[in-house]
Parts: C-alpha cells; structure tokens; sequence
C-alpha cells in the first residue's frame, strides 16, 4: 500500500494528471486490499490451472519463498477460495440500514461539490461531463465486483451470466429510470444557482418522499410497516415547510442585508447585481470557453456579508439576476417529479412486479440492473451536455468540446462527486432490495447533509437573524427524526 499511496501523492500535485490518475488510483486501491489481487483476479476471469504463462507473469511479483508456496499450493487454494465465495447480497435489516446511512452521506454530498464549483465559475456543462465519466465508472465496480465476485445464487445469476439472458423489459425499466434520473440531475444543477441548493434539494426530496415512496410501499407489497413509514413521511413534509421558511427568512435577511450595502450602486431593484454593472476583467474571453468567470477577483469579503454577496454573483458560471422566481421554482418542481420516478422504476426492472418477464427468466439483480441504469444515465446527461456545450440555456456563455477537454479547473472535484452519486445510488438500491425501496428514500433526507455543506463550505446562513437560526435547528431535528422512522420502517425481502 505505501507505494501506491507514494505515487498518489506525487501524481496528484500536478493537477491536470491528477484529475485522470484518480479514478486509475481508486480502483488500484481497491485491488491493493485482495489478497494475491493480480493473481487472483486474472485467474478467476479467465486464466486456467495449466496456465504457466499467466502464473508465471503474477507470480514473478511475489518474493522466493511465497512464490513457491503458491506455485504448489495455489491451484489448491483457488478452487478452496472459489468454492466459498458466493454473490455479495444483503440480506439482514443491519447491513441494509448501514448501507443507507452511507448513501444518505454520499448522495448528500455531491451536490456540495458541483456547487462550489459553479460558484468558482466552472461551466455546469463541462462539470457534469467529467461527473458523468466517472459516475458509470461507479456502476461498472460495483457490477464487476460485488455482482460478479464468486459463484451465482439461487434465482440471482452472476452479472455476466445476466448480460446473455431474455431480461429486455426489466432492462427497459432500468434504463427509464436512469433517463429521469439523469435529466433530474441536469436540472437540479441549473436550479441550485435559482434558487439555492438548500431548498432545491428540500423541494425535491419533499416530492421524492410524497410520490416515490407510496409508489414503492405498493410495489413492495407493503413489506414496509406502514404505520411506522407513513408517520416518517410525516415528519418529511414538516421538515419540508420548515425548510421553505428558512429559505423565506434568510432571504429576508439577504435583502436587509442588500439594502443597507455601500455597494447599493451596483445592486439591481431585485436585490441582486445587475449584469451590466458586474466588473468584467478586460483579458477575459468573450466566450468564456475555459470556462472562467470572466469577472475580476476582487478581494475575498466575509461571508454572510452583502459584500460577499455580491462577489459571488460575480464569479458563478449560471448568472440569473432579474429571472423570474417561478422559473427557478418551475425546474425544482420538474426534477423532483424526475427524482419520483426512477426508484420506483429500478423496483419495477428488480423484482417484476408486473410480470413481464418470461417465467424462465430469473429477475435483474440489483448490480445488473444498477449497470444499465447508468448506462442511460451516462449517455443522456452526456448527449444532453455535448449540446449545450454549443446552445447554452440559462444565460451559460457558450463553449465547445475541445474547450472543455482543455478546462482542467476543478475536474478532479467533477470527478469526485461522480463517484459520490454513482456510489450512492448503487447502496442506496443494494439497501433498498433486502429492506424495501421504501424505507431506501430514507436517503432523501440528503437535504441534511447538503445543509451542513451549505453552511460549512459556502457560508450559507452566516450572519442571519435568529429566526433563522431556529427555524433551521428545528428543521434539522425534523429530518433527523425522519430517517430515524423510515429507516425504523425498513421490512424484509427474501433472496430465496
């Protein structure tokens, strides 16, 4: 391990490398972790015991008196490996509840992260391409690991065994789910910078957990306790109107804020900067193909200031000064109808509940099914970004493809969050088949961690009125208390 994180170290402080080497870092990481990792993993996907040649290539890696052991005792110990490792499927109510827990903090996070660096000036569109890569990249692990490592089970064949089955209207679910999935995503991205990352992931959970839960108690067959479920829901929708008022009154406190600014010169009647009196740094590109700003860095104000304030409407890529309020709420309203689909779809691609497979067809397993959602996922959000690249929306300057290979500011944080949502949907779904997708929206309480990145990276609420400050602790508390009875819902699915 101390060589490979040597070389991460090094590699990583050139930037435009170290974007790329990540993602090839993360998955020798992973490998470093198995025992006899080149070995094994090339012996089991297809190398032979009477293979000299491929045993000879790994084993030549392995000092004098280990590579002995192994040249007499690991055909041995292969097939004893083998034989006891089956596909890697949660089955108890635990391990499902920690892989919620896990997804509720990635898929809390990601969002964070493509923020900060729409606020820097990155294009959404060349942030969401590299976020793109390495969110299948995600998928194809999780497929080619824990749904390929070790022998089938009853009724749950290996992921490559799938890949050759008569499954095509479980695939088709799959895939619509990662369409909605993808397009909720692109519009969110759009949405942070209308209305604010806080309430547009309140407003699109909130629908999530109206919608797509009752979707999925009833697919489940009511596996789901729901006088336990319904109460979590509950609590959801109250969170929600407290979120709603804690976005009303920081607003509020923005304004104050605003009008009280010796830079009231610079502001518009909205309250918000006008684009004509931004500062423009002259050598700026006109197009803003490298995806910079194009406005001057002034010096860094104290955040929760009107100073601030103003800087960052300044620096953001998305420029929505003057817009239209309903036009911000209008996109958070249509990604969160998006976000309402697509777990119900994946159930639907998983178990069948509608009978559409022919009865010799063993369902999707999640890691099958997973892969094929992000592969819709993959080649919308790309299509899509490819053409605004060219027919920009959202007052985006216009940008190209080769401009984008050539904008290295902040991929390897596009790339990270990536893997964060990739990671994310996959536990959340693994979770969601042994304890029921139901109780899996759990993780729509993401808004709570999207707060606590809120406040900590981009100093949302600082420097707000008590009010504020209440109505945010009482929000909190309330998604808190509704993970707690969705998860407390949770039922249990048999793999038999």
């Amino acid at each position: 391990m101390e060589h490979v994180l040597a070389c991460a170290s090094s590699l990583l402080s050139c930037h435009k490398v170290g974007a790329f080497c990540f993602v090839l870092l993360f998955f020798i990481l992973f490998m470093d972790m198995l025992p006899f990792s080149g070995w094994f993993w090339l012996r089991y996907w297809g190398g032979s015991s009477s293979s000299p040649a491929l045993m000879n290539l790994n084993l030549n890696l392995i000092p004098g008196d280990g590579r002995t052991v192994l040249q007499e005792e690991g055909p041995l110990l292969l097939s004893s490996i083998r034989a006891r490792l089956s596909m890697f499927v949660i089955e108890d109510k635990g391990g499902a509840i920690a892989l919620m827990l896990a997804s509720l903090l990635f898929l809390g996070t990601w969002p964070a992260v493509l923020t900060l660096l729409e606020r820097r000036g990155r294009l959404p569109q060349h942030t969401y391409l590299d976020y793109s890569l390495t969110n299948l990249l995600a998928a194809v692990l999780i497929a080619l690991t824990f749904g390929q490592l070790g022998d089938s089970k009853r009724g749950m064949p290996n992921f490559f065994t799938q890949l050759g089955q008569d499954n095509w209207p479980s695939v088709l679910f799959a895939m619509a789910g990662g369409v909605v999935l993808s397009v909720g995503n692109l519009s969110t991205q759009y949405a942070w910078a209308y209305v604010g990352l806080s309430v547009t992931e309140v407003i699109s959970s909130s629908m999530v957990v109206v919608i797509g839960t009752t979707l999925n108690y009833f697919l489940d067959n009511r596996i789901n306790r729901a006088e336990i479920l319904f109460p979590g829901v509950a609590c959801f929708l109250v969170a929600v109107i407290l979120g709603s008022a804690v976005h009303a009154s920081n607003a509020a406190d923005n304004e104050k804020k605003l009008s009280g600014s010796t830079n009231a010169n610079k502001l518009g009647t909205s309250g918000t900067v006008e684009p004509s009196k931004q500062v423009l740094d002259k050598d700026a590109p006109k197009d803003l193909e490298n995806g910079a700003s194009g406005t001057k860095q002034a010096d860094k104000a104290e955040a929760g200031t009107a100073e601030y304030l103003i800087e960052l409407e300044e620096r953001r890529s998305i420029k929505v000064f003057g817009s239209n309020t309903i036009i911000g709420l209008g996109i958070v309203f249509f990604a969160g109808v998006c976000f309402s689909l697509f777990s119900p779809a994946f159930n639907l691609a998983t178990n069948d509940q509608w009978h559409t497979l022919k009865d010799s067809v063993p369902h999707l397993v999640v890691y099958t099914a997973f892969f094929y959602f992000s592969i819709s996922c993959f080649v919308i959000g790309v299509g899509l970004n490819i053409l605004f690249l060219y027919r920009p929306m959202a007052g985006v300057p216009k940008s190209s493809f080769s401009a984008y290979l050539r904008d290295w500011n902040g991929r390897q944080w596009a790339l990270l969050a990536g893997l964060l949502c990739g990671f994310g949907n996959g536990f959340q779904f693994m979770g969601g088949q042994a304890a029921g997708y139901a109780a899996a929206d759990a993780v729509q309480a993401l808004p709570l961690v999207s707060t606590f990145w809120g406040v900590l990276l981009f100093g949302e609420y600082r420097k707000s009125s008590r009010k504020t400050y209440v109505l945010l602790g009482f929000m909190l508390f309330m998604f808190v208390a509704a993970v707690a009875v969705l998860m407390a819902s949770s039922g249990h699915r048999s793999t038999e």
